[in-house]
């Protein structure tokens, strides 16, 4: 007996198979972007967590070193400690600032893994053609 060679997959079987591998491909996506998606709300929420801390306890410890100082000072120079705090505080804002643009620098690029993913599946369809 001669056994039957299967059939050629027609076209709309190509075109499901098609379909559902585009749909696969999408799906991986969409879930690689959700995941980044959270990892960048958590990155978010601790930052302002930590930058509330640091505010919040710097301007305390500023504050009550402030009146320490102009205090043991206020007979004598309490205007030039005075100018003195201020010079030093204006110069520590300064350097935070910099310092914290220097850290957005360095962060990694949002969604970078999706968008490394998305121009990957690009090249392979363009290198198809």
């Amino acid at each position: 007996m001669e056994t039957a060679k299967p059939a050629a997959p027609g076209y709309l079987a190509s075109l499901r198979t098609f379909a559902d591998g585009l749909l696969g491909g999408v799906r991986d996506r969409i879930a690689l972007f959700a995941v980044e998606l959270q990892e960048e709300k958590c990155r978010l929420i601790q930052s302002c967590i930590w930058v509330s801390a640091i505010v919040f306890t710097g301007l305390m410890a500023l504050g009550c070193a402030s009146v320490t100082v102009v205090y043991l000072f206020w007979e004598s120079a309490r205007l030039a400690v005075l100018v003195g705090l201020t010079a030093l505080y204006a110069g520590a804002l300064l350097a935070i600032v910099f310092g914290f643009r220097r850290f957005l620098a360095r962060q990694p690029r949002p969604f970078a893994a999706t968008l490394d993913a998305l121009a990957a599946d690009r090249a392979c369809i363009q290198n198809v053609n």
